[in-house]
């Protein structure tokens, strides 16, 4: 299984040269197997993605977290969407009050977007999802939904040889986790012995205490929950449009000279490239 990142802030895109190294743009994943690719998340990061290194590649699956701007605000300059020989299919969690076609259908539509979804020239199918577990091409999939505003899923991507959890935007538990049995933590079994977690980590530590309820992890909570799952490789994103760089190299250091956990973890940027195996 092979990931690349392309899109790692949070919130809102940032163009400051002062975030430059782990980068701008808001979430966006590729994940590719035996010439199957999902996207994860429709940030702006999506703009990003090239089809030239795919050529055979006629099928997308886009995989939505939830339908938050940061992370769909890149679907509108997604070039297959434009081309009527590509098989776009869209996942995204389900709603008590509204479809997500028509949840969609208020970004992709003016005034915010000149296209009207209905006019999009591709094959597109929309697939809604709960606590689903489906598969697409190699991949064995699972969604759970997770605390965040709004309806909100993690997902747990299997593929011939390796486990990838990817949970960008989420709070394992109201306030300190030291307080909660493993088993009642946030999408705990969606992490569980993976060999990769992408995880929110928006917040430092101090930053937490005033937004608790706010839908997002600080990076000690983030690591202490990739503790508990037993992961293998933590890699920290959703990071805070107002982190720069320095702060967040500041950040890290501080986490890692405070513990000593045993697997490897870091902070996601974009341009990074791992193959699970």
């Amino acid at each position: 299984m092979k990931i690349s990142i392309r899109g790692v802030r949070g919130s809102i895109p940032t163009t400051d040269p002062e975030t430059a190294y782990y980068g701008g743009n808001t979430s966006c994943i590729v994940v590719s197997e035996n010439d199957w690719i999902l996207l994860l998340d429709g940030g702006s990061g999506m703009q990003r993605f090239n089809l030239l290194e795919n050529t055979n590649i006629k099928r997308i699956d886009l995989l939505l977290t939830h339908l938050h701007l940061d992370h769909i605000q890149g679907i509108g300059f997604f070039n297959p969407l434009f081309d009527p020989s590509f098989d776009i299919h869209i996942w995204g969690p389900s709603s008590n009050t509204s479809s997500l076609h028509s949840r969609l259908s208020r970004y992709l539509s003016p005034p915010l977007f000149p296209v009207l979804i209905r006019d999009l020239p591709c094959k597109l199918t929309l697939h809604e999802i709960e606590n689903s577990s489906f598969e697409i091409g190699p991949f064995n999939i699972e969604s759970r939904f997770v605390i965040h505003p709004s309806p909100t899923v993690g997902y747990r991507i299997t593929g011939e040889h390796s486990v990838f959890t990817y949970i960008p935007d989420h709070e394992p538990a109201l306030g300190s986790l030291d307080f909660y049995n493993k088993k009642w933590i946030s999408g705990i079994d969606l992490a569980l012995s993976a060999d990769l977690l992408l995880h929110d980590a928006q917040y430092s530590a101090q930053e937490y205490r005033k937004k608790v309820g706010w839908g997002h992890c600080s990076m000690d909570d983030a690591a202490k929950f990739a503790s508990l799952a037993d992961v293998k490789h933590l890699l920290l994103t959703h990071h805070d449009p107002s982190h720069t760089d320095k702060q967040l190299n500041e950040l890290i250091t501080d986490l890692k000279n405070r513990n000593n956990y045993l697997f490897n973890y870091e902070l996601a940027a974009e341009g990074m490239k791992i193959e699970l195996t």
